[in-house]
């Protein structure tokens, strides 16, 4: 472990934990993450990794900044409106934590640069707002031996598992995309903006946990949020022995069916985030 004085000051209050301690922010200083979206969930699983101390973060949207995302998108201010997302998500995290080092990739993942980009990281969390953007995303992290966290929100709800490689995989959770038009998109349906803040807030500590190796992961698991009545719910996730991904006979080995995949509006009943 090699930490400088303003490092040991800037993560004392981990290194105090004893599930932390000195070992695990070194852990974390070493991990790379790749967060796919940097809106309503990438948002604060952007700032909350780089506060803790995550080494390397890559960010991959292609989106700009609006006056509407302002409401939820807590990693943009009003100033940056009309700049690219992963910059003013960059300068965020950059403002909260200089020692981390951000990747920004301002394009659309596709199915021609998904798999490198997931290779290149240690875990990857998912606030993609799109359907085929977000099996895109599952298909690849099974595919290269990458966990997955993903959270999803849509109107006062929230959802958030964790895909380890050997588990069940997003697809045994959801087989395949719904209909186009079957599920509202959250700019349909409206989203409350805390309930974005508090999934990427769940969504990061899955993050530090499955880096740390503490705890008890969601894998296996899917957590449910209700905010309106303030309840949360677990529920078991089993692994499908006829999973097209990660079954016993699996029939999905690369991402060529992803080439020609039209995006699918969001929404939380599957597990698509805003």
């Amino acid at each position: 472990m090699n930490f400088s004085e303003d490092e040991i000051q800037r993560y004392a209050r981990h290194i105090l934990l004893p599930e932390v301690g000195g070992t695990g922010q070194d852990a974390l200083k070493k991990a790379s993450v790749l967060i796919v979206g940097a809106g309503g969930l990438g948002s604060p699983v952007a700032l909350y990794l780089a506060a803790a101390g995550v080494g390397r973060i890559g960010l991959v949207d292609d989106d700009v900044v609006e006056l509407s995302n302002l409401q939820r998108q807590v990693a943009h201010v009003t100033d940056r409106i009309g700049q690219p997302k992963v910059e003013s998500a960059a300068r965020a995290m950059h403002a909260i934590n200089p020692g981390t080092r951000v990747d920004c990739h301002n394009v659309r993942l596709t199915a021609d640069n998904a798999r490198a980009l997931v290779r290149d990281h240690d875990l990857v969390c998912d606030g993609c707002d799109n359907f085929a953007t977000r099996y895109l995303v599952a298909d690849a992290c099974a595919l290269e031996g990458r966990t997955l966290i993903s959270a999803a929100v849509l109107r006062f709800e929230g959802q958030l598992s964790t895909f380890r490689p050997g588990g069940p995989c997003y697809r045994c959770l959801y087989p395949e995309a719904p209909p186009a038009g079957t599920v509202p998109s959250c700019a349909e349906a409206g989203v409350f903006g805390a309930v974005t803040g508090v999934m990427g807030t769940l969504q990061a500590t899955e993050a530090l946990k499955e880096i740390l190796g503490i705890g008890e992961s969601l894998a296996g698991r899917l957590l449910v949020w209700d905010a309106l009545a303030m309840r949360f719910h677990t529920i078991t996730l089993p692994a499908d022995p006829d999973c097209a991904l990660c079954g016993a006979h699996p029939t999905i080995h690369d991402l060529s069916a992803h080439h020609d995949a039209a995006p699918v509006t969001c929404g939380v009943s599957e597990g698509v985030a805003s």
